[in-house]
């Protein structure tokens, strides 16, 4: 049967001289992989440069339960981007959340708020024409909340610490070291709770940018199972100082 159904483009590998397997996390059936060939012929419809680190796609395909590869009827980019891939720094950090978002979701089933949440986040990027260096900041917390381990912002005068093992404030220091001064969980629960329109509000400083990606990447890693390690953090910490 033949479905139609947004996507995400998460991971492409190459399969043969001109054939790939895209990993998509579809609207529909959530992350599912699929053989594309022919990719590289110069008639291609469905070309490599559709298949970037969070393109956007509507997709005609088959869908068989039960099967791990499947197969694409139609691909189209929906919609176009106008800046990201022409941008350094919203490209850097494209590559940086699709590899969050890589090893974050991978065994998800359909979600479609997760999926709108990812969808629209990407589009606002895409569209918003002056570049804000905290986006990707701000979408890894909010994006928490869709994973199930949104911080908590609860809190009291008394509590001076934010444990990011429970993603709560406490009054006692932790015993582990994966916690917060509060000055810090303030730029923290900041970034998790502001619109992206006015993210860019929130003054940060290259290091203070820094030390808030590093904790946000341990509080993954607390929170998802298999979540290794991340690499493309150092790129786009080069290009955002």
């Amino acid at each position: 049967m033949l479905h139609k159904t947004r996507g995400i483009v998460l991971k492409t590998t190459l399969y043969s001289e001109s054939s790939v397997v895209v990993q998509i996390f579809t609207e529909k059936f959530g992350i599912q992989s699929y053989m594309i060939n022919g990719v590289k012929k110069p008639k291609a419809k469905i070309r490599m440069n559709m298949l970037q680190p969070l393109h956007l796609v509507d997709m005609v395909v088959y869908h068989k339960t039960n099967t791990s590869i499947q197969r694409v009827s139609e691909l189209r980019p929906s919609p176009i981007f106008s800046s990201i891939p022409y941008d350094i720094i919203k490209s850097t950090m494209a590559i940086f959340l699709n590899e969050v978002l890589y090893k974050s979701i991978r065994q998800q089933m359909a979600d479609e708020h997760l999926f709108d949440f990812i969808f629209n986040a990407i589009c606002w990027l895409d569209e918003n024409s002056e570049t804000n260096v905290n986006f990707h900041l701000a979408f890894l917390l909010k994006l928490s909340r869709h994973l199930g381990f949104a911080p908590s912002m609860q809190t009291k005068s008394d509590q001076s610490y934010f444990d990011l093992q429970e993603g709560e404030f406490k009054s006692m220091l932790p015993v582990h070291p994966h916690y917060l001064e509060k000055s810090d969980a303030i730029l923290f629960i900041s970034l998790f709770t502001s619109p992206f329109e006015k993210i860019n509000q929130i003054k940060l400083e290259n290091k203070t940018r820094r030390f808030i990606l590093d904790k946000i990447l341990i509080y993954y890693t607390l929170h998802t199972a298999s979540f290794g390690d991340i690499r493309s953090h150092q790129v786009l910490e080069d290009v955002l100082s």
